[in-house]
């Protein structure tokens, strides 16, 4: 038996509209494709669907068989129309900002797991500081960001983004430094040591280390760049307090040692929150 579905949508369409004329020029073919068509479904059949009358009646057999292509033909829709929506959020382009630490040490694995998953979106990425990356997202510069330490939702809320990691903070130090073989480092250990930090939102956090240890928060070096501070860390000129997230950053003659009081920082992957997420934005959220 050979059915096929042009035949169920016609026989369907002559059902509802009551005729061969009206349900052809809902389907837009012409009467006689319609009458074919129906006639094919009821040789398939052997035996007449319909009585062809004004207006067109069911007969027994197409009481029966109604349901059944109404259900094959949704079934077919809905197939479609999911196809559609894949189509949808696979492709196009992501412009994602994130800050500059975030970009070194956590997205190059999201962007490998993403190119292998979603090979049809494109991932554009802007560095920039916590206050920038708000802006961007905000007025529409960004599509997408890896924002620090988002509000967390209302009690009965969605959560709005993916948390990606919880970043707790380490020292940064020199291999030779007497606390480096150590599991962890109070921050009031480090006082001797000058201090450097990069300028972005690391530093906020840092400060609320120091105050949980009883330390006073004395800073002797800020320098834009992570290479940078790497180096000055590397040349001896003293130590630095920096998230998890750099780990795949630092070179073999560095180590991160956790330091005490712990503390940590959620890092998440959020769509603007005034406006809705693109297909794409929320594709790269689902994979994850």
């Amino acid at each position: 038996m050979a059915l096929n579905l042009p035949q169920l949508r016609a026989f369907v369409a002559v059902v509802d509209a009551g005729g061969f004329g009206t349900a052809a020029t809902d389907l837009g073919l012409s009467q006689s494709a319609v009458s074919h068509a129906v006639a094919a479904l009821e040789r398939a059949l052997a035996a007449p669907l319909v009585v062809r009358s004004t207006p067109v009646r069911t007969t027994a057999l197409g009481d029966t068989v109604l349901p059944h292509a109404r259900a094959a033909i949704a079934a077919t829709d809905a197939i479609a129309d999911a196809a559609a929506r894949h189509d949808a959020t696979t492709g196009g382009t992501v412009r994602l900002a994130a800050t500059p630490t975030v970009c070194q040490g956590l997205l190059p694995s999201l962007l490998q797991e993403w190119s292998e998953r979603l090979p049809g979106i494109q991932v554009r990425v802007f560095k920039g500081s916590g206050e920038e990356i708000d802006a961007w997202l905000a007025g529409g510069a960004a599509d997408a960001a890896v924002v620090v330490d988002p509000p967390r939702p209302a009690d009965g809320a969605a959560d709005t983004g993916v948390p990606l990691a919880v970043d707790s903070f380490f020292a940064l130090l020199p291999l030779d430094h007497p606390l480096a073989g150590e599991p962890s480092v109070h921050v009031g250990d480090l006082a001797d040591d000058p201090l450097i930090l990069s300028p972005n939102g690391c530093e906020r956090h840092i400060r609320v280390i120091h105050r949980l240890g009883g330390v006073t928060y004395s800073l002797a070096h800020r320098v834009r760049d992570l290479g940078t501070l790497i180096s000055m860390v590397q040349a001896g000129l003293g130590v630095s307090i920096l998230p998890e997230v750099t780990r795949p950053l630092i070179p073999d003659d560095l180590v991160l040692v956790r330091v005490v009081p712990h503390h940590s920082r959620r890092l998440v992957l959020t769509g603007p929150r005034e406006r809705p997420w693109s297909p794409a934005v929320r594709a790269l959220v689902a994979a994850l």
